[in-house]
């Protein structure tokens, strides 16, 4: 399996110019990013350069021919240069080595969405 560069997501440009010290992230730490990558939108930011990620998904049914609604939360580990996230955000995240109990994936990159005064179209 190939590991995911950081040429591929993008390197910030707070972690190029900044001077933060963090083991844990995956542009100026020791982590690798391998194995999947995954979209979700921020859920919460309570926990310390950590935050939660909810995945929604449709889950098929076979006896009732029909799709059900699901979700998972996902923990990720927040570089500093991440800062600026805030509830509700799309952002791509990488899967790496466990970095605590719950958390295995690290934030590498906040999708930007067109601003816009008309409704667009949710995913449900």
């Amino acid at each position: 399996k190939a590991v995911v560069s950081t040429q591929s997501t993008g390197t910030p440009i707070e972690a190029i110019q900044g001077t933060y010290i963090d083991k844990k992230c995956p542009f100026t730490g020791d982590v690798a990013i391998r194995g999947r990558l995954l979209r979700g939108t921020v859920r919460s930011m309570k926990m310390k350069s950590t935050l939660t990620i909810r995945r929604d998904y449709l889950h098929y049914i076979k006896k009732y021919n029909r799709f059900e609604k699901s979700h998972k939360n996902i923990s990720a580990h927040v570089a500093p240069a991440f800062l600026d996230l805030k509830q509700g955000d799309p952002v791509l995240i990488g899967q790496c080595r466990p970095l605590s109990m719950t958390v295995r994936f690290n934030v590498l990159k906040v999708i930007a969405t067109a601003a816009s005064d008309k409704k667009k179209f949710a995913k449900f």
